[in-house]
């Protein structure tokens, strides 16, 4: 009996070095990863390279950012009511920030740290302010008022490492960054002066998910997707491809002379099998090249594939769940159809969602460090940020046809349905002043002098 208990032992210790993934601690449930081919843990370099070639990862990142970024905010000194951050009401403060911002291109250059935070685990928005100091070392007060932010150099998580941690359990900062390397050519190989330098954690501000270096990759819930797709479009190709190139298969017969062949094309038997390739490339080369397969038969190998579609959806489909984002918004339609108002209404609120818990509280920590600097003045900074979910002009001008439809359809009966002022309000504009309510006709004075001629002229 103890030998029938031994052999099944070793049986089972040598299936479990064959199929550890069947086998492994007992447990015969799959491991998925190696099954089909995920990887377990995701680097930057993954990530990153998806990014560069999978369309679909870009467009997910891509629109996400354009959508956030729409429009560029504006930096209040206050919060108003009714303030759309226009130039007609700002002050003059608010006024010097917005051109010292746009001489900066710095909302562009935040937009582009938000794409690269989406990519990454976390992106680096590196200040170059004009303190006289090296990069390696703390920034005190900046002199020169908003002339003192010189550049923003938004970075990569492959750019900006961690390179060395605050390990005192008593600092402040314990457990955060102590200082930052920065190596612009680790990922961007095209600059041909890279800038490489240590760099103190004063002088960048990390762009992620919860501000830390400690997020994750917004293409991570769905790499696994991403791969199925390669793999589906891949094959597709390739499959498409072998059966266009139609490479001959040659059945050798047991009655072939193979020595015979050889002399033939003169050449060894040895050399005889890279001369039949030699021959089958050039006879796939052109449609009027000769074949010689003396005791050969040649055959055609056709690759018969399913129709990928299927396949291909349900990944898409996945990652665009991943990603919270409608799969029309993703991709489009091939017929021209556009996406349901539904879908536009539910992406619009999800990016404005993205927007008060990752994009203004990234963007305020900057302004709370430009604050420090002496950069800028101690205010009660206000972001103004045009609502994302709110109805486009032809919706509101419809809105406001139907209202006045409804008063239309009550005027016999006496009632508004809707006043004047909520039908001007429903398509956006304030209410009209009763000096403006009514429209006068012009008086003929006023028409001589808009006209430069006398009424009688006109009728004349």
């Amino acid at each position: 009996m103890s030998n029938v208990v031994s052999l099944v032992n070793y049986a089972h210790r040598r299936l479990s070095s064959m199929f550890p993934a069947f086998f492994a601690n007992g447990n015969t449930k799959h491991d998925h990863y190696k099954d089909f081919g995920y990887p377990e843990s995701l680097s930057f370099t993954q990530v990153y390279r998806m990014y560069c070639r999978n369309g679909v990862a870009a467009a997910g990142v891509d629109k996400t950012v354009r959508k956030t970024w729409q429009d560029n905010p504006f930096l209040l000194e206050k919060e108003r009511d009714g303030s759309q951050g226009g130039e007609d009401d700002e002050t003059t403060l608010e006024k010097e920030i917005r051109q010292r911002f746009d001489d900066l291109r710095l909302w562009a250059r935040l937009a582009e740290a938000d794409r690269m935070s989406m990519v990454g685990a976390y992106a680096g928005v590196i200040l170059r302010v004009a303190d006289s100091k090296r990069f390696d070392q703390p920034v005190g007060r900046v002199s020169g008022g908003l002339d003192g932010l010189v550049e923003v150099i938004p970075a990569w998580e492959g750019q900006l490492e961690v390179s060395q941690w605050d390990t005192d359990e008593t600092s402040e900062t314990y457990g955060q960054p102590k200082m930052f390397q920065f190596n612009e050519a680790a990922v961007d190989t095209t600059v041909k002066q890279p800038r490489n330098l240590v760099i103190h954690p004063d002088r960048v501000i990390i762009w992620s998910k919860n501000g830390t270096v400690h997020a994750s990759s917004a293409l991570e819930p769905g790499y696994n997707s991403l791969i199925d797709m390669e793999k589906v479009r891949g094959a597709g190709g390739e499959g498409f491809w072998k059966n266009a190139k139609s490479a001959p298969v040659l059945e050798v017969d047991k009655e072939a002379k193979i020595d015979m062949m050889a002399k033939a094309m003169g050449v060894s038997v040895e050399d005889l099998a890279d001369k039949m390739n030699e021959q089958v490339a050039e006879y796939n080369a052109g449609f009027d090249q000769l074949l010689m397969i003396m005791g050969m038969q040649a055959k055609q190998l056709n690759v018969t594939l399913p129709s990928p579609e299927h396949f291909y959806a349900i990944a898409l489909q996945d990652f665009a769940a991943s990603m919270n984002m409608p799969v029309k918004i993703l991709v489009g339609m091939q017929t021209g159809e556009r996406a349901s108002q539904e879908d536009a209404s539910e992406w619009a609120q999800t990016n404005m969602s993205r927007r008060a818990n990752q994009t203004v509280p990234n963007i305020m920590s900057l302004v709370s460090r430009l604050e420090r600097f002496g950069i800028l003045p101690e205010r009660d900074w206000h972001l103004d940020w045009a609502d994302l979910t709110e109805a486009s002009i032809g919706e509101k001008i419809d809105r406001a046809n139907k209202m006045a439809d409804v008063n239309e359809k009550l005027k016999d009966s006496g009632e508004w349905g809707f006043t004047p002022e909520e039908i001007r309000g429903a398509a956006g504009y304030e209410p009209l002043k009763d000096s403006e309510k009514y429209r006068n006709d012009p008086t003929d004075e006023e028409t001589e002098g808009a006209l430069g001629t006398k009424p009688k002229d006109i009728e004349q």
